[in-house]
């Protein structure tokens, strides 16, 4: 702990959840729809003011130094610093952070690790040095922080899961205008994340080229984004080349998974709910090609025994599924499930 490392107690303690996302599957930075809820999973920081960065990760066991100044160095720190630099960069005065930072978000299983560290640093600096900003705009800065600084092109849902999620409820979100509506999650179900074993390996890789070929197709297409086009367009994707189509067809019908999902919701009507989730990963199978033999075959399970919708979640290309399971019948499903998928790691 904090007090341990440094023989002192922390000034400020700050925290925020990993999330996994229901439905909207590289929606977002398509200026699209996602429907993510925060996990109980929390990213814990505990810290105080310096000058420039000393920062210990429990999960690494490794302290950190760093100046300011210093350029990023492909490391976890980056993440932290690149949140410093952003609020320096909106002309805050903010000369530093000393923290311990531990965290139950499991890494590489798509469940936004990253978003939450970004969101914990931010709410402890925004305490730690009494900054203006709603949990909207810490959401806004840890996306900057980790586009520009860190330099993964990722959209905005995880932070804003992690920001202004609320437990029990998903998030509709509007990634076009930042709106949102909380969604009750039924009563007597739960929300069962399971990872594959298989770590996401190319995500990084396969989730830049989507986003290209999504570029291109809207290029082609004459629009600035797919969030231009509905479904009476689907006809048009026709005429693209080569994958163009299929991914943008997968984008335009898991916007409308998402309005129909949240209908769903609202009317309690899970079952329907659940034939949305297995759409989703059908269409991240065929029309984005992002899944694997192993997410495939770990879907197939949850649903034999007793899931009413299962899908990956995350970028693809490995990591987790979500499936939503009767409250009740949760033992004998997660049972079966690693009897069938020995694998298979429950969150």
């Amino acid at each position: 702990m904090y007090r341990d490392l440094f023989a002192s107690e922390p000034s400020v303690v700050a925290s925020a959840p990993g999330r996994v996302n229901l439905l909207g599957e590289h929606t977002d930075y398509n200026q699209g729809l996602v429907l993510p809820t925060p996990l109980p999973y929390q990213t814990v920081v505990e810290a105080s003011a310096t000058q420039g960065l000393e920062v210990y990760a429990e999960n690494f066991q490794e302290l950190k130094r760093r100046g300011l100044e210093e350029p990023k160095q492909g490391d976890w720190l980056d993440y932290l610093a690149g949140c410093l630099w952003v609020l320096r960069r909106r002309g805050y005065e903010v000369p530093g952070l000393r923290a311990y930072v531990r965290s139950q978000v499991p890494m590489g299983g798509g469940l936004s690790s990253s978003a939450a560290l970004e969101v914990a640093t931010l709410r402890a600096l925004r305490e730690l040095y009494g900054l203006p900003l709603d949990d909207l705009e810490i959401a806004r800065l840890a996306q900057e922080a980790e586009v520009e600084y860190v330099g993964v092109r990722c959209g905005i849902m995880d932070q804003m899961a992690s920001s202004v999620g609320r437990l029990g409820y998903g998030l509709l979100l509007d990634t076009r205008d930042l709106s949102t509506r909380l969604v009750p999650l039924p009563v007597g179900y739960r929300v069962a994340v399971v990872d594959s074993g298989v770590p996401r390996r190319l995500a990084e890789s396969g989730y830049n080229t989507r986003r290209r070929e999504c570029e291109e197709a809207c290029a082609r297409l004459g629009v600035s984004s797919l969030r231009e086009l509905s479904m009476a367009d689907l006809p048009r994707l026709e005429g693209l080349p080569g994958p163009l189509g299929r991914r943008a067809r997968h984008v335009l019908t898991e916007n409308t998974r998402v309005l129909e999902g949240v209908r769903a919701l609202e009317e309690g009507d899970v079952g329907r709910f659940g034939e949305l989730m297995l759409a989703s990963h059908t269409s991240l199978r065929d029309d984005y090609e992002v899944s694997t033999p192993e997410l495939d075959r770990l879907v197939e399970v949850e649903l034999r025994h007793g899931a009413v919708g299962a899908r990956l979640t995350g970028a693809g290309f490995g990591g987790a599924t979500v499936a939503l399971v009767e409250e009740a019948r949760y033992e004998a499903f997660r049972q079966g499930v690693l009897e069938d998928y020995p694998k298979a790691r429950f969150l």
